[in-house]
């Protein structure tokens, strides 16, 4: 299969899968080569954001963009009020978003990214749409001490009532 043919397939899909999580979606028709202008690939919204999205895919291999392109979705997103993003798919991967300035620069002034950096720092499609949020290792620690921390006085309080005399042993047990 063409890479042409792929990647139209890959756009098709993105846009189906913003369309099913509740985004009004377009793709530009063959971005750049029906017009004189440069287009990005697909404009979404869900009423509170709006992207502009350079859709790349790969079956491996890194994914290049070059600098006019990142400036041409620079240029519109801005002129449009859209948030620019790069959206980069591995075969057998999800979608992952980054914004340009995220991306890293080649020496020629071009645009960079590797599966595993789409894996590692991307956001994912369930993130970009709003479904999850990403939680790092410490803040999912921080967050469980947090918790722990407001069960340990909850139950101090039910156990200083029953001290007290406020309640009895039955609704302390329920209580707890």
């Amino acid at each position: 299969m063409s890479s042409n043919r792929k990647g139209d397939r890959r756009e098709r899909e993105l846009v189906n899968a913003l369309d099913e999580s509740g985004f009004a979606v377009m793709r530009a028709p063959a971005s750049g080569s029906a017009t004189e202008r440069e287009l990005p690939d697909v404009l979404a919204g869900d009423g509170e954001a709006f992207y502009a999205i350079e859709a790349k895919s790969s079956s491996g291999d890194p994914i290049y963009l070059d600098g006019e392109e990142i400036e041409a979705l620079l240029y519109f997103a801005q002129n449009f009020g859209a948030k620019p993003r790069v959206g980069v798919r591995f075969d057998r991967e999800d979608w992952y978003f980054f914004h340009p300035g995220d991306l890293y620069t080649t020496d020629g002034g071009n645009y960079r990214v590797k599966k595993e950096t789409a894996l590692a720092d991307g956001t994912d499609f369930a993130e970009f749409v709003g479904d999850t949020q990403k939680v790092t290792l410490a803040e999912a620690a921080e967050a469980a001490e947090d918790e722990t921390d407001e069960d340990d006085e909850a139950v101090r309080d039910v156990l200083a009532a029953l001290d007290r005399g406020d309640i009895s042993v039955e609704d302390a047990v329920e209580m707890l």
